[in-house]
């Protein structure tokens, strides 16, 4: 079955373009991965994952509240009114977010000078085991743990990654689950 929706995915890319089979082949992939995740016993994406909620649409406010951060301080909320906040949903198991955040890194040494904030939101079990990902890979950009307070406010829609910018209204620009190509992560950019 996946491999009729792949072709068909494939054959119905527009000429030239081949970011729509890339995400195709991304889709399937990643059902594939979450299937590994769960025989590996990781069950953080399968409890409510089925029950998550939707992308938030474009223009749709998004709220935010202060997120205690995995290095011991504290990201609040009323900092981040009238900026661009790039809200990405991760965990250190994963597959495709592990290809994803250097990116998110990169974009966020490059433009935060510019005003560009991130919340890098982990679905671990644990914080310990997100903050020493992190560490592991030298990643700087602000992250916390989806914690149930978090989450009444930023829940995570359904997939991983999930990566949702709120511009500088406070609405959201940019929404999309699912693995992002580094051009799409540099192109986040142009919500400044």
């Amino acid at each position: 079955m996946h491999s009729q929706t792949l072709k068909r995915t494939h054959a119905d890319a527009p000429g030239g373009s081949s970011r729509l089979a890339r995400r195709g082949l991304l889709a399937a992939a990643g059902l594939t991965a979450l299937g590994l995740a769960r025989a590996q016993g990781q069950t953080s994406v399968a409890p409510g994952d089925d029950r998550a909620p939707a992308l938030p649409r474009l223009g749709q406010n998004l709220p935010i509240v202060d997120v205690p951060l995995l290095d011991g301080t504290l990201l609040r909320a009323a900092d981040l009114q009238g900026k661009v906040l790039v809200v990405y949903w991760w965990a250190s198991w994963c597959p495709f977010c592990a290809e994803q955040s250097p990116h998110v890194e990169a974009l966020w040494r490059r433009e935060r000078a510019r005003g560009l904030q991130v919340l890098a939101l982990s679905i671990d079990k644990t914080a310990a085991a997100a903050a020493a990902y992190l560490q592991r890979k030298g990643f700087t950009f602000p992250a916390g743990l989806l914690s149930p307070e978090v989450a009444k406010v930023l829940p995570k829609p359904k997939g991983l990654p999930v990566t949702v910018v709120r511009g500088r209204s406070g609405n959201v620009v940019f929404a999309e689950a699912g693995q992002l190509f580094p051009e799409d992560v540099e192109g986040l950019a142009k919500y400044l």
